[in-house]
Parts: C-alpha cells; sequence; structure tokens
C-alpha cells in the first residue's frame, strides 16, 4: 500500500530539513521532496551567521554542527564611508557571542545526518499529494510561481560576491563591515573557530561590477579586497571558487492558499520563497529558521479535530512571519538605501548617525540583542 503523508516539504535546504525535523518530532509523517544532488555542482563557499534563537532551534533537533564549523563572533564591527565606526561586543551584552558564523556544507550535512535517522522523514524526488504542502525552495521557487503567487520585488541593483579567504593575521573571532563611498558593502566573517586565520566573504557590489570581479585572477581579486578591508587582516589569499547572486528586497503578496487543483490541500510558504532581505546584517537564514519554528509551533497547539491543512492556522503563521519580518526588513532596506547614496552631505550624516549610534547606550543594546534573537 502506498505510504501517506501528513504534509509534504517541497526543498531540502536548511529551512526545509528543520522545518520536517519539528514536525516529525510532533508525530507528523513528513515527505522531503528535493532532486538528485548534481555531480558537477562546486564547493558551497557561503556562510551563515546565526544568532543564539537559531542555535537553540537547530540543537533541539540536533542539527547544530561541530564547534570547528561554527565559529562564536566576540566582537562586531560595523566602519562607515568616513571615519563612523559601531561596534558589538559579547562581553557587554553579558552573552558567549554575538553570534556564529557556520559553515553551509556542514550544516547541511549535519541535518542530513538528522533526517537519514529519522523515520518519520521520506526523503522524495518529486512531490506527493499531501493535505499541506510547505514550499522551501528558496528565492527562485518554481512552486511559488506554479502556484500563482505574486512576488513582489525591489531590486537593488547589486550583487553578492562570496568566496573564502586565508589571512595573514588572525580574525580574534571578530566579524567586520566596511561600508565604501561607491555604495559597495564588505564582510569578512571568521571560520574554523578561535585560533582561525580564514573568513568568508560577502562583498556586495554594483551590478555592473560583479562579472568584473568574479573573472578577476586571485591576485587582482584579492588585492582589491586588502584595500576594502583597510589592509585589517594584512595580506590575503584565495581559499575556493566565487558565487554570485543578485541583492534584493522581495515578499510573496499570499504566504499561504489552497492547492490549485486539490480538494481539501493547502499550501504554505517558508523562507527564502516568502521573503528576502539585503544580507548586510546577516539576518536572512535566522528570519527562515524562524519561519520554521513558528509554523512547526501553530501546527503542533492546534486543536485535535483541526487538520494541518486548516487555512486558519496557515493565516494565523502568515501574520505573526509579516509582522516579525517588517521591522527588520524596514531596517535592511533603509540602510542600504542609505549608503548607496553617494552625495557628500549624506556622507557626513551617515557618518555623524553611526557616531551617535555608538554612543547610544540602551538603543545600542536593544538593537544588539534584537539581532541575537535574545528578544
Amino acid at each position: 500500500m502506498a505510504q501517506t503523508f501528513d504534509v509534504c516539504i517541497r526543498g531540502a535546504g536548511v529551512v526545509g530539513r528543520t522545518l520536517a525535523l519539528l514536525l516529525a518530532r510532533e508525530r507528523l509523517r513528513v515527505a522531503l521532496v528535493a532532486p538528485p544532488a548534481d555531480p558537477r555542482a562546486v564547493t558551497d563557499v557561503r556562510a551563515y551567521a546565526l544568532n543564539a534563537a537559531s542555535r537553540a532551534l537547530l540543537e533541539s533537533v540536533r542539527g547544530w554542527p561541530d564547534a570547528q564549523y561554527a565559529t562564536a563572533v566576540l566582537q562586531m564591527q560595523v566602519h562607515a564611508d568616513q571615519d563612523g565606526m559601531v561596534r558589538f561586543d559579547a562581553a557587554q551584552q553579558g552573552c558567549d557571542a554575538l553570534t556564529w558564523i557556520v559553515d553551509v556544507p556542514a550544516l547541511e550535512a549535519r541535518l542530513a545526518d538528522a533526517v537519514r535517522f529519522q523515520p518519520l522523514v521520506e526523503p522524495l524526488t518529486e512531490p506527493v499529494a499531501a493535505p499541506l504542502t510547505v514550499v522551501c525552495e528558496g528565492r527562485a521557487s518554481r512552486t511559488r510561481e506554479e502556484f500563482g503567487v505574486e512576488f513582489d520585488i525591489t531590486p537593488y541593483g547589486q550583487h553578492a560576491i562570496a568566496t573564502r579567504l586565508v589571512c595573514e593575521r588572525p580574525h580574534g573571532q571578530v566579524a567586520r563591515q566596511w561600508f565604501a563611498p561607491d555604495g559597495s558593502i564588505l564582510a569578512f566573517l571568521p571560520l574554523d573557530g578561535a585560533e582561525g586565520n580564514s573568513v568568508a566573504v560577502v562583498w556586495s557590489v554594483a551590478q555592473e561590477q560583479s562579472a568584473h570581479w568574479l573573472q578577476a585572477s586571485d591576485e587582482d581579486f584579492t588585492a582589491q579586497l586588502r584595500v576594502a578591508s583597510h589592509d585589517s587582516l594584512g595580506a590575503l589569499q584565495a581559499l575556493g571558487p566565487r558565487a554570485s547572486w543578485p541583492l534584493q528586497q522581495a515578499q510573496a503578496r499570499h504566504w499561504c492558499g489552497a492547492l490549485p487543483g486539490e480538494r481539501g490541500q493547502s499550501w504554505v510558504l517558508a523562507g527564502d520563497a516568502a521573503h528576502n532581505v539585503h544580507p548586510l546584517a546577516g539576518q536572512g537564514l535566522n528570519l527562515g529558521l524562524g519561519d520554521a519554528r513558528a509554523l512547526a509551533q501553530v501546527l503542533q497547539e492546534r486543536a485535535p479535530w483541526r487538520g494541518v491543512g486548516d487555512m486558519r492556522l496557515l493565516r494565523r503563521y502568515e501574520r505573526e512571519r509579516k509582522a516579525a519580518l517588517l521591522p527588520m526588513g524596514m531596517a535592511m532596506d533603509g540602510l542600504q538605501q542609505l549608503f548607496a547614496r553617494r552625495e557628500s552631505a549624506l556622507a557626513a550624516l551617515r557618518n555623524w548617525g553611526m557616531k551617535g549610534f555608538e554612543r547610544s547606550g540602551p538603543l545600542k543594546a536593544w538593537v544588539a540583542r534584537r539581532a541575537m534573537g535574545a528578544d
């Protein structure tokens, strides 16, 4: 007899696998759908900044990677395009780390292992019928398009370039970020533990410049990054391929609905399939994992007579997550727009603002706690 499922999750990335494990813990039968792995795929050079709330969630499903793949950040330094600077310090916040920089392949491998040992999660290569379909396919979701969901996109005219570097000097567990006068944003994120000297790079550059820097020699590329980082970590050596993607702010108009052509079946969006924000604060995956946590909780708390595809439950989830996303999305969009402007008067104003924020005390502490997922 064919196996039946309560939930079909389309997309087996970090959000999809985490949600599958959370739902299986509630004794729901989950189909986890992803196409076969592409043997030609290059090494994933991305790293995620995950806050304490995300770490707790991943630990609860045995998905947190070993210490060498999750570097604690003790301090953050954000440099403006003049002399403005903001520092965040874990000791001042009374915590072990502001965030953790997590290696993407290691995180995905740990979650894949957890799924493999969960009998209520069945990995599949094709979607199956279920009372609830959860779309976790990422920003370019085909299923979202298939369901006719409008996805409102605000392009930023920038591309993110990601790679890895070995640095002459150790990173000291400090995450560094520089806003440049030309509107580019460079981040060095510490890797390989407390004594490491390698970093994950996220460099947001003008769209018309991205092809040049993707094709540049390692020598030219690292020389430019050394200048852009004000020689903070000394000589730089390339440690892997470069990847790039366009930056945008985006959100689906509707996050749930009835499955087209299927009576009694519903769909819901989560993660990048539902929303995108600028990576300058590293909150994208934290928001996606927040979706997984919220949807699992709504389904866990449902009345016994409500099915998992009940639209009242799904609309409750949508309202909750849209409300949570709004302040973060507005803040990231505002910062990106502010630093994208090149007028000298605005440059002076934003540097003055950063200096004031650095001295703001309670406001700075509140922002830090929000980013850490503490509030």
